[in-house]
Parts: structure tokens; C-alpha cells; sequence
């Protein structure tokens, strides 16, 4: 594994943000050739100022940070720094690309990246489109990008993994405080097969502030934005912007019109972005990019619908109180006499499986198109 020392080394100096960073890289390269600079080099850097040099002249790396990246290889985790084979090549060519990141499982330099954001408060309609979007897509070989959040970008991720596919998923936290806390079994179920990344260090706490910085990295290593379901004032909305920003291309599914949730889709739609009704509107957008010799999703990698996926006694049993009808967790808790957390892992796997549909609201039911 490459050296990541000097590049944490170059982050944690007072100033250094990530475009400073990008821009001293692409003036000297590595990090090395930065601190060996001499101060007149390191001015001619748009941004730099005689402060700045001082500092980096000067600067050593702290001991928190070199313990935190010693923590990180004890517990599995990589830090893969900009110069690394498998850093995301689409998210090089942002203005401010992170230097290094943090990542469970295993990234690909593939760049056939779509990502698939939208509402933390979807509506099932919104569950169903994204869970299909994201198993067709990644039928095709698609790795399928989001952020781990409830509602829309859960969603993504379970779809592809249905689909027998990679998913990557972007956390507004650290790697050791996963965010939502019911998503701890999907963290380690999608690195498996995918990666999940994150650009903090491996304690920093789910902030705000956070996820609008992380929307950066979900659309900056993607060929193009998907927004399901959003509302006019929606997070997602960042992200088409950055998508746009970052040269991406953006698209939307649509909606039902007399939803409040898919206004904000339905106005990206009026200002141009590309209407998707399934996988294929996105291959048509990036055909010249993305090679698909076959064009038809392998739909066989789905539960098929005549029977159930083998289940453990536990799902089962579980699966047998579940019916159409939507039910609260509480009163699941209530009926099977099981403890919450296992009873929310349990069902994690039944989702995991494509037989069991999560609504916003701790709402269960099964999931019938895949079981009928």
C-alpha cells in the first residue's frame, strides 16, 4: 500500500483546504515535491500567501493523526490517497477533490459510476423506482453511487445489491460512526462487494455541515446524478447542482404531479435534465462513455417471482407475520416478543433479499412484486 503519511501530513496543515490542496498538487505533484518547494515555487500558487508557506515549511504531522491512520489499518480500513490506483479518476478532475479517503471494502478505477439520490422521506413509489433503477443498473455492470441516508440512497444500495452489483456508498460522517445507526449491517454488507467511503476521520460525527460537502464526492466520482423523489428545498438538489457544476450529467424520475416530493424532480426535468423511465435512458445519455454490449439488465439476478429466496428460521418466522399491509416495527416488536435490534436486523436481511419493503415511518410489508 502506498505511503499515505505524506498526505496526511500535507491535509492536516493549518489552511491547506482541499482546493489549495488540488492546486499545489497540480502544480508539484506529490506531496513530497510540496514540502520540498522552495518558498518563491509554493507562491506562485494561486491562493498561497507567504503565511501559508511558512506553515507548510514548517509543519509536521500531529501525533492524533498519524495514531488515527495506525486505528484505521488495525481495524481494516484503507486510506487510499489521491495518487492511489483505485482513487475514483472522475473525482480527480473536481476543483476539490479530498486527498486521501477513508474506505471500507474495496474501490474500483472504473469509471461506469451512476449515482441515486433523493428524499430520506420517500414514498414507496419512490422505494420501488429507485430499487429498480438500482438492480437493472447494476445488472448492467453499473457500479450505482449514493450516500447511505434513509429513504432514497438506502434504497440504491439495497437495489443494487439485489441486482448482483457493486454500490458505493458516501457517508457525512466517519467511518466508525455510521450514519443512520439501523444501517450498520448495510455499511458492512455493501463493502463486501463495494466500498464505503468517507473523506472525515474515522470519528467525526454525522454534522450538517457534513453533507453538503459529501454530495461533492457522490457526484464528483459519477458520469451522471440521478434524483428520484425531491422536494423543491431538497439536499438532493445540491447535488444536481454540483453535478452540473462538476460537468456530470443530471437526471430525474419522474413523479406523481400532485406530490410535494417529486416538485423538485419535476423542475429539474423543465430545466433540462434527461427524463428516466428505466436504465436504458441513461445508457442512450451516456452511450459514448459507458459500453453496455448488452443493453437488457439481467433481470434472472432477482428474486424470481414464483417462489421466496431460501430464508433462516428466523426470517421466516419474521416474514410470516408480514403481509401487504404495512406494519409498524413497534407492533412487530409486540407480535414476535423480539427484542428491536435483532428484529431490525432480521428485517435489514429480508429487504436485503428483495421480499420485504421498508417505509418511511419504521413501516414493514412484504414486498409483493417480488414474491407473487
Amino acid at each position: 500500500m502506498e505511503n499515505v503519511i505524506p498526505w496526511l501530513t500535507l491535509k492536516s496543515v493549518p489552511g491547506v483546504g482541499n482546493l489549495i490542496c488540488k492546486r499545489l498538487l497540480d502544480r508539484f505533484e506529490t506531496p513530497e515535491a510540496i514540502f520540498a518547494a522552495s518558498d518563491d515555487d509554493l507562491l506562485t500558487v494561486e491562493g498561497v500567501t507567504p503565511r501559508l508557506t511558512a506553515a507548510i515549511r514548517g509543519h509536521r504531522l500531529p501525533d492524533r493523526i498519524r495514531q488515527e491512520a495506525g486505528r484505521a489499518e488495525a481495524d481494516g480500513y484503507r486510506i487510499i490517497p489521491y495518487s492511489g490506483e483505485t482513487y475514483p479518476p472522475l473525482l480527480r478532475q473536481i476543483p476539490d477533490p479530498p486527498p486521501y479517503l477513508y474506505v471500507h471494502g474495496a474501490l474500483s478505477p472504473s469509471i461506469k459510476n451512476i449515482a441515486l439520490v433523493g428524499s430520506r422521506n420517500a414514498t414507496r413509489y419512490g422505494i420501488m423506482a429507485t430499487k429498480r433503477l438500482a438492480s437493472d443498473l447494476a445488472g448492467l455492470g453499473i457500479t450505482v453511487v449514493s450516500g447511505m441516508a434513509r429513504g432514497v440512497d438506502t434504497a440504491a444500495h439495497i437495489g443494487a445489491l439485489s441486482g448482483g452489483g457493486r454500490t458505493v456508498a458516501i457517508l457525512g460522517s466517519g467511518l466508525e460512526r455510521v450514519y443512520p445507526a439501523e444501517n450498520i449491517r448495510l455499511f458492512h454488507r455493501i463493502a463486501e462487494s463495494g466500498a464505503v467511503v468517507s473523506e472525515f476521520r474515522l470519528s467525526s460525527a454525522p454534522e450538517p455541515h457534513h453533507f453538503p460537502i459529501r454530495n461533492r464526492i457522490i457526484s464528483g466520482m459519477s458520469l451522471g446524478v440521478v434524483i428520484v423523489e425531491a422536494t423543491k428545498r431538497s439536499g438532493s438538489l445540491i447535488t444536481a447542482r454540483l453535478a452540473l457544476e462538476q460537468n456530470r450529467e443530471v437526471f430525474a424520475v419522474p413523479g406523481n404531479i400532485h406530490s410535494h416530493k417529486s416538485a423538485g424532480t419535476h423542475s429539474l426535468i423543465k430545466q433540462g435534465a434527461k427524463l428516466v423511465e428505466g436504465a436504458r435512458d441513461i445508457l442512450e445519455e451516456l452511450g459514448h462513455v459507458i459500453t453496455i454490449h448488452n443493453a437488457e439488465p439481467r433481470r434472472d439476478r432477482r428474486p424470481m417471482p414464483a417462489h421466496l429466496p431460501p430464508l433462516s428460521e428466523d426470517e421466516q418466522h419474521v416474514f410470516t407475520v408480514l403481509g401487504p399491509d404495512p406494519v409498524h416495527i413497534d407492533e412487530l416488536v409486540r407480535r414476535l416478543s423480539m427484542a428491536p435490534g435483532r428484529l431490525s436486523s432480521i428485517l435489514l436481511q429480508l429487504e436485503l433479499k428483495g421480499v420485504v419493503h421498508q417505509s418511511p415511518g419504521k413501516l414493514f410489508s412484504t414486498d409483493i412484486k417480488n414474491i407473487v
